[in-house]
């Protein structure tokens, strides 16, 4: 007897993994919130320096005090982050002020900052990030700057909280993971300056680090092998419906403090809730805990009506179960394995540069979407519908024509739809709106595919480590995406030239990637050496290739993008 027929014993597919798999994926749908919170709560809105004060005895109206204190733009606009040194009262008397604008500005009429503040066009939002601490003009990369810290969170919450799971259990951290979000997230709503403000952000992104692993930990050990592959959809498509949910939320509450406050009250309730998971018995059994291990599963076969096979479970059974399992544990692998045989350093390398790109575009799209001059909240609601056909016509092509094809072809589709997007003209909203959404529907693609695909190319004895792996390469992405958006202000198409152009690169590197349609899974390092690079013919019968029941299942060790 295997670990998978006690499971089967107790009830595999009963009320107790119903609820079980139900509570612990509600927190999901409030993820994208976290993870695009920024897209809102940091809009930038039109602004221009205050009109100068001191006009005493002159009665103007709004616009001509505008005109005589803030100059024009190219497009007629007033500039964001300069002013007359003092009033200019000839503007008054022209018709063509912006001629005479810049006839003056050869002239060398003098210019100031915005000494006494700014003025910002409310009429989307009540108040953001952005006009609380005037982020904007010298301070703009502050913006950029907050999401790359709350990015940064993600990666140092993975490496503390995967390591910590291991040791003190999923249950523990997954109660501290939700705890710390709450807390996090309602003293970043209350935050009093933009430094407390991207700290609280950055304990925000370890807390959700710690509650997608756990989460994802707890789920499919306690679900059968056969129904992993729907489990692992329906908590994807959590995530997808977490980006409506954000548009929506984000719509009804236009100040940035209560919008963040209400993405992080839910996680109270998770907190409360969570009480109620059972620890992996998995686990439990792995370090030493077996009498723990034989009460979870009698509660699971209670539960799910079994009581007479409740009273047939013991440690003997459970042990003898778990011998596999416990046997590997025995076994010491580390990170290096990854990068000691030519086979598996060439995995790494091309899963490394999948990961990175994918990661590194998908959040490079997804968190400036004011620049394509769209209300933002329809185009948070397309983004996020888009994942829906993507993640189901990439499922259909692994399944027909493979991973490795389906890999390539969804990171060049995408590269190559950013690149052609830069050629198109601004005034063509329709047109770009359009393009961006495709290559963002393929990089959702791309993340769907390369997490199965990264779970079968590592063999069982390192996977834990090749997924780990990925994973921080995927989160490093992430938090270096919105820093590449600075260097739009020297040079405007250098970064969708940039989040093409790695798509592009990466889809070359998965190439060279072996096909695992149809092909057992690699269960040690010589496994995988042995199928080394060699092209395998598509077989004629399409089959798919599940993970086999183990704890080192590659869903622990990643995050929903």
């Amino acid at each position: 007897m295997v670990f998978a027929d006690l499971l089967e014993q107790v009830g595999s597919t009963g009320r107790f993994q119903i609820m079980h798999v139900t509570l612990l994926s509600l927190p999901i749908l409030m993820m994208a919130s976290h993870n695009l919170l920024q897209n809102f709560v940091a809009a930038v809105p039109s602004h221009h320096c205050v009109a100068h004060t001191n006009l005493s005895g002159h009665l103007l109206d709004p616009e001509d005090t505008l005109l005589i204190s803030i100059p024009l733009d190219q497009q007629g606009r007033p500039e964001r982050c300069r002013r007359y040194t003092h009033p200019q009262w000839h503007l008054l008397h022209t018709n063509s002020s912006k001629e005479l604008e810049w006839e003056n500005e050869e002239n060398g009429i003098k210019m100031q900052g915005c000494v006494d503040g700014w003025k910002y066009n409310m009429t989307e939002m009540t108040s953001t990030i952005i006009t609380e601490w005037d982020l904007v003009c010298d301070m703009r990369s502050l913006k950029q700057m907050g999401q790359t810290i709350y990015m940064g969170g993600v990666l140092v919450g993975a490496v503390i909280f995967g390591g910590l799971s291991d040791r003190f259990g999923r249950r523990v951290l997954l109660l501290i993971s939700h705890l710390m979000l709450a807390v996090a997230g309602t003293c970043a709503a209350f935050a009093t300056s933009f430094s407390l403000f991207s700290l609280f952000r950055f304990f925000c992104g370890m807390a959700l680090s710690g509650l997608v692993l756990n989460s994802f930990s707890l789920i499919v050990e306690w679900i059968p092998t056969r129904v992993r592959t729907v489990v692992g959809t329906g908590t994807g498509y959590c995530y997808t419906t977490g980006q409506l949910i954000l548009a929506v939320v984000a719509y009804n509450i236009r100040d940035w403090r209560w919008l963040t406050l209400a993405v992080s009250l839910p996680f109270y309730a998770s907190f409360l809730y969570s009480w109620w998971f059972l620890e992996s018995a998995r686990w439990l059994v792995l370090n030493k805990k077996p009498d723990q291990a034989v009460k979870n599963l009698k509660a699971v076969a209670r539960m799910n009506g079994r009581r007479d096979e409740a009273d047939k479970i013991n440690i003997e059974m459970l042990q003898q179960s778990m011998k596999k399992e416990m046997s590997c544990s025995q076994i010491s692998h580390s990170v290096l394995d990854l990068l000691r045989k030519r086979t598996m350093r060439t995995i790494t390398i091309c899963l490394s540069a999948v990961w990175f790109s994918t990661s590194f575009a998908y959040y490079g799209l997804s968190m400036d979407l004011q620049k394509f001059g769209v209300n933002i909240y329809l185009i948070q609601v397309i983004f996020g519908a888009v994942d829906i056909p993507a993640k189901i016509i990439v499922t259909v092509s692994m399944s027909i024509i493979g991973r490795r094809i389906s890999q390539c072809a969804a990171l060049m589709l995408a590269g190559i739809t950013i690149l052609i997007n830069l050629l198109v003209p601004y005034e063509l909203q329709t047109l770009r709106t359009s393009l961006a959404v495709i290559g963002k529907g393929c990089l959702a693609a791309s993340f769907n595919c390369c997490y199965l695909y990264s779970g079968e190319l590592y063999p069982t004895v390192i996977r834990q480590n090749g997924m780990g792996w990925v994973s921080m390469m995927a989160r490093l992405g992430a938090m270096v995406a919105p820093l590449v958006l600075l260097l739009g202000e020297a040079v405007a198409w250098l970064p969708g030239f940039i989040y093409g152009g790695a798509p592009i690169l990466s889809g070359i590197f998965a190439y060279f990637l072996p096909e695992t349609l149809a092909t057992p899974l690699p269960d040690t390092i010589q496994d995988a050496e042995e199928r080394g690079f060699i092209r395998r013919k598509q077989p004629s019968k399409k089959e798919e290739v599940v993970l086999k029941d183990s704890s080192n299942s590659p869903l622990k060790e990643t995050a929903v993008p």
